[in-house]
Order: C-alpha cells, then sequence, then structure tokens
C-alpha cells in the first residue's frame, strides 16, 4: 500500500471535491437512474464543510477526500471519496481505520450513507458498519465502537 496523508481542506479544495464526487458516484448513480451532473455536484458544494473535511494525498498527489462531522453524539463520515486510480490499493481501508480509532478514543458512533448497490458498502461492513436505515437509493449505516476494555478507564 502507498504511503497516504490527510491534510486538512479549506474552502478553495470544493471544487476538487465536486468533480472527484461526480466521477465516483456516476456508475452507481447511473445504475439507480439517479445521476444528474449539475445535482451531483451541488450537493457537494451546498455540504462541503471544511473544517470537518480532509483531502487524502498519496505521495505528495491529490487522492481523495473524507469528512467527519460532528453531528450530538455521533458522527458522520461524508464525503469519502478515492480518486479512480488508488482505489483498491488499501487506501480506503487505511484512512478508514484511522478516522475509526479516533472515533473509538471518544467512544463515538459514527453514521454513514452509502448507495443500494455500491461496492464501498463491502469496505464498510469490514469496518463494523450495519445498516440501520435503507430505501430504494439509499443505506444508512451505523458503527458503535466496541465496548471499552475491562480494567481501563477515561476518568479524568
Amino acid at each position: 500500500m502507498a504511503d497516504w496523508e490527510l491534510r486538512p481542506a479549506s474552502a478553495a479544495d470544493v471544487e476538487r471535491v465536486a468533480e472527484l464526487r461526480a466521477v465516483v458516484l456516476r456508475p452507481d448513480l447511473e445504475r439507480l437512474g439517479r445521476y444528474d451532473e449539475q445535482r451531483v455536484r451541488r450537493r457537494l458544494r451546498d455540504g462541503f464543510a471544511p473544517e470537518h473535511s480532509w483531502l487524502i494525498t498519496v505521495g505528495g498527489y491529490f487522492a481523495g477526500s473524507v469528512a467527519l462531522r460532528p453531528d450530538g453524539d455521533t458522527y458522520w463520515l461524508e464525503h469519502f471519496y478515492l480518486t479512480p486510480e488508488t482505489q483498491g490499493a488499501g487506501i480506503g481501508s487505511a484512512v478508514l481505520r484511522h478516522l475509526l480509532d479516533r472515533c473509538d478514543h471518544e467512544h463515538t458512533p459514527v453514521r454513514l450513507n452509502v448507495l443500494q448497490g455500491s461496492p464501498a458498502r463491502r469496505l464498510y461492513e469490514r469496518h463494523g458498519f450495519t445498516p440501520e436505515t435503507q430505501d430504494e437509493v439509499d443505506v444508512i449505516m451505523l458503527r458503535t465502537p466496541p465496548p471499552a476494555e475491562k480494567g481501563t478507564s477515561d476518568a479524568r
């Protein structure tokens, strides 16, 4: 697996991420009869929160994005996209494991939305996500942190 890094996103990154989203989601959205080249980008622009987002780089080059947005007592994993040429190399698993370790340390559940039939669902299931609700287009998945090990304490 290639070396990867997360760097904080900025508002200036929104178009780069919107374009990546359009490329990555196109096959699934077309299969579901939901692809609209303007809407796919607009939805990213409307929901992009750089303060909760990172760009994924491999060898110093843009390879993807991910966001972890707090929402009450949970996080939402959002905008997790890898360029087609970096998919399947273990980078997605490594990034996801890194973010989930943080959430586990905070004892915080994580939710995400994946499209019905998306191959990404297998990645999420391997990392402990299970379906919470679903409809003909979307599957909302939830991962609760593992129970704290005996003998450990978070008392402060």
